[in-house]
């Protein structure tokens, strides 16, 4: 289930990368180059470790735990799989970054600047923030795999790894829902303004140009 979600929203951040880079074409085919191939491996080798697992119960003052032990080749499946959900979140996150450089720049030169850029920012909040934190967790999974931790079974360990689910749970029901949502709420926004404020701004990105229209009520 877990694989599922990770790879409907990784869908959900193409198509949000391609907006931001204004709808091109060779963008979406890059993207679409490198999703394809991380997200069928990443399934593959889940599968792969899923049929791999043993489960042991355990009953421990009265409270009955269950054990997973990965046999075989399954921690090595789980690190690869990992360090390529990690290459994707950097690769997005570093085309997010450009391209926000890319448009602060061509907001500088011109005179409407303050109102798109303003505009921008809360756009480009609402992604760089989920862009980060999925780096973040990305980086903080890999650490799992630390000898220190992975061969441990100290309450360190433990809390690392709640953690570890927590952060997951945080990018996959709650940041990543906000990507559609934040862009929403923020159309909405500009559209109840327009209706009650003396003016509005609208932004269009086209393919080499920021432009800006103004519609005074």
């Amino acid at each position: 289930m877990t694989v599922v979600i990770i790879a409907i929203l990784c869908v959900l951040v193409t198509s949000r990368l391609h907006a931001m880079y204004q709808r091109s074409r060779k963008m979406l085919i890059f993207l679409i180059a490198i999703f394809l191939p991380v997200t069928i491996t990443c399934v593959v080798l889940t599968a792969i470790v899923n049929s791999h697992v043993s489960g042991v119960e355990l009953v421990l003052s009265g409270s009955y735990l269950c054990q997973y032990d990965y046999e075989g080749v399954a921690e090595l499946l789980i690190s690869i799989t990992w360090i390529l959900c990690a290459v994707w979140e950097v690769l997005v996150l570093c085309l997010a970054v450009w391209i926000v450089v890319k448009h602060f720049r061509e907001v500088q030169q011109l005179s409407t600047g303050g109102t798109i850029a303003s505009c921008f920012m809360v756009l480009t909040k609402i992604h760089m923030f989920y862009f980060v934190f999925s780096v973040a967790v990305c980086s903080f999974g890999l650490g799992g795999f630390s000898p220190n931790l992975y061969d441990s079974s100290s309450v360190g360990t433990e809390v690392y790894y709640g953690v570890l689910q927590i952060l997951l749970f945080i990018q996959m029901f709650v940041l990543g829902p906000r990507l559609v949502l934040g862009v929403r709420e923020y159309d909405a926004q500009l559209a109840v303004n327009s209706d009650a404020g003396p003016s509005f701004t609208t932004i269009i990105f086209q393919e080499h140009d920021l432009v800006s229209t103004g519609s005074y009520v």
